[in-house]
């Protein structure tokens, strides 16, 4: 991506990115047209690819940026000084309840992303999106408090049981998601599902 975008002043960066994602929330990667974005954004076709080289490049830096966006908010506001693993999955929860509610359009960008299965960019949308979870957990699974944990416990593989049972989870509700026609998911009964399995997983592995 040419750095000349990040010299732009930031109302005219928002407008190209606001009109991007709109178009391919919407539309999909493949049927998204850079003639309505450019429409939206109110500049020439020449200049977004003066910018961008071409519409994957373009789609690609918008899914990372607002990864880096949705992340930030994220993390500034998970409150790590709760130690318990489970509250803290639990705080994540209401805390993605939240962000979701505060930057609807973005997070129907990103639940799109999700469901993209364009060939062109499936791959590095794959790459990028398992970066992010790896970096995610590790941050996530930051000074806990593992003395509530039963004795002898092998704790990395409890660890791995944890977060590859709340993604399978998580990529569960996205393929019921891929069956909707608007692919719109119903998050509130999403999470307290989720919940129900938390505390399983406390069961499982705390001591009495």
């Amino acid at each position: 991506m040419s750095s000349k975008f990040l010299n732009l002043n930031p109302e005219k960066q928002e407008r190209i990115l606001n009109a991007a994602m709109q178009e391919f929330a919407q539309k999909g990667y493949a049927n998204a047209s850079t003639n309505e974005i450019v429409k939206q954004a109110g500049i020439s076709k020449g200049l977004l690819f003066h910018y961008f080289k071409n519409k994957k490049q373009l789609y690609l830096f918008l899914f990372n940026h607002f990864v880096e966006v949705l992340m930030e908010e994220f993390f500034e506001e998970m409150d790590f000084s709760e130690r318990d693993i489970f509250e803290r999955l639990k705080n994540i929860m209401i805390l993605k309840t939240r962000v979701t509610t505060k930057y609807p359009e973005v997070f129907n960008f990103m639940m799109s992303a999700h469901l993209e299965q364009a060939a062109d960019i499936k791959d590095e949308l794959d790459n990028s999106t398992a970066e992010m979870l790896q970096s995610s957990y590790s941050r996530i699974f930051e000074n806990i408090d593992v003395s509530r944990f039963r004795e002898g416990i092998d704790l990395p593989r409890t660890f791995n049981i944890i977060m590859w049972t709340l993604e399978g989870f998580s990529n569960q509700a996205i393929e019921k998601a891929k069956q909707l026609k608007n692919g719109r998911w119903d998050f509130d009964e999403a999470f307290k599902e989720a919940e129900i399995y938390v505390e399983m997983l406390k069961d499982s592995f705390y001591k009495e």
